[in-house]
């Protein structure tokens, strides 16, 4: 006899529990404690087995009798409703732990250790930065579960602060992480495919650089007269000797400084092309790093934070030095310098284009080449390194003569 909501309503509990049926093997099971559990009753390859709809009264009559229909549709084509059952389970935590956050995180570590191809110290930050901005729409959301307008809608938010070439970039990683998820066997196709050209594309600039030979000397005539941080004027007379990126400069350290062999290498993992780059110091160069190691030492960060021994100096000191010395962003940048090196050492005529190319540590698609000139050019590279010292002291000296 079929079951009504009155009789389950008023079935009491017994000693022990006891069944109610209802039809096509759906019954109640009525336990001591008073608990009721739906049940269903069916065969498998002639084995008799359970399966649970759901308690009374959260799963009124109504839904066990459809939750029971559709494990019957299961059977009726083969499927054991148990079995789809811990599939769906499955399927679920699988999908939990692959949410874009945990694979973007996961990316991340790769593209950190991935041999040549691995992200340098600065773009592996700056790269977990921008994904993390993701991180509030998308990133506890299935990949599986995030289409194309999910994540323009996310990407806006950083486009609509202004901050064009952060949205354009954290789209491409965007796609970076879902590729990654296809190559893993975790997603079909990346829905950022069909997302090109929805961005505003930002304005190119260029980093601010003086390049004229006049204005370099009245730079570096300026920086001799500068009353900041002691630490950052360092940084700024040694900046201009070593032409390295402002990150690997303030990021240097003492145990890769010899200045006994005039010699800085920097390790690859802090390189942009990860490849150790090898740095030879000028006369004028060990003098100054001589200079710097009376501030802070001999060990840990050559150019510590203000605040903390533990950290380098912030990516902004150098920027907001310059600017405190009166020179805009347009006119000199810490990236900058390296521009100026850049073009006053081609202008000189001295020097060869590959020499100068590997002193400013542009990388060269071709291994065998670039194995080659590394040797090759090693020994003009360190008669560059004191040229260029001896035409700084020459151009601050004209500088500070004209100021006379």
């Amino acid at each position: 006899m079929a079951l009504s909501d009155v009789a389950i309503r008023n079935a009491k509990p017994r000693e022990k529990p006891y069944k109610m049926g209802d039809s096509l093997g759906l019954f109640l099971l009525v336990q001591p404690s008073g608990g009721k559990l739906w049940r269903l009753k069916y065969r498998v390859d002639g084995r008799e087995k359970k399966l649970g709809l759901g308690n009374y009264p959260e799963t009124g009559l109504g839904d066990a009798r459809r939750r029971r229909d559709e494990a019957r549709s299961l059977l009726a084509v083969g499927k054991d409703p148990s079995r789809e059952r811990q599939r769906e389970k499955a399927q679920s935590r699988l999908e939990a732990a692959n949410t874009f956050g945990a694979i973007a995180d996961e990316y991340c570590r790769k593209r950190r250790r991935d041999g040549d191809r691995a992200w340098a110290m600065a773009t592996a930050t700056r790269s977990e930065y921008l994904l993390s901005q993701l991180g509030i729409s998308i990133g506890r959301v299935p990949v599986a579960e995030i289409g194309p307008a999910d994540i323009l809608a996310a990407v806006r938010k950083i486009e609509d602060k202004g901050n064009l070439e952060s949205a354009r970039r954290t789209l491409q990683l965007a796609s970076s992480v879902f590729r990654y998820a296809v190559a893993t066997a975790r997603l079909l196709s990346d829905p950022t495919r069909d997302l090109r050209g929805a961005l505003l594309t930002p304005k190119v600039t260029h980093y601010g650089a003086i390049t004229d030979p006049r204005r370099a000397g009245e730079l570096l005539h300026a920086i001799d007269g500068y009353e900041g941080h002691g630490v950052t004027k360092m940084a700024l007379q040694i900046a201009p000797h070593v032409f390295v990126r402002p990150g690997e400069l303030r990021q240097a350290q003492w145990g890769e400084i010899d200045l006994g062999a005039a010699l800085w290498t920097i390790p690859a993992e802090k390189m942009k092309m990860r490849k150790a780059h090898h740095v030879p110091l000028s006369r004028q160069s060990v003098e100054l790093f001589k200079s710097l190691q009376s501030l802070t030492g001999t060990s840990g960060y050559a150019f510590p934070s203000i605040r903390t021994r533990r950290r380098p100096m912030s990516d902004n000191t150098l920027n907001a030095a310059l600017r405190r010395l009166g020179y805009s962003g347009d006119e000199m940048t810490a990236h900058g310098f390296r521009a100026m090196a850049s073009t006053l050492l081609n202008e000189a005529g001295i020097w060869t284009p590959d020499a100068i190319e590997r002193a400013l540590a542009h990388g060269d698609s071709d291994k065998v080449r670039a194995a080659y000139h590394r040797g090759a050019h090693w020994k003009e590279r360190v008669k560059m390194a004191q040229w260029w010292s001896d035409h700084l002291d020459g151009l601050r000296k004209e500088a500070a003569a004209a100021r006379r």
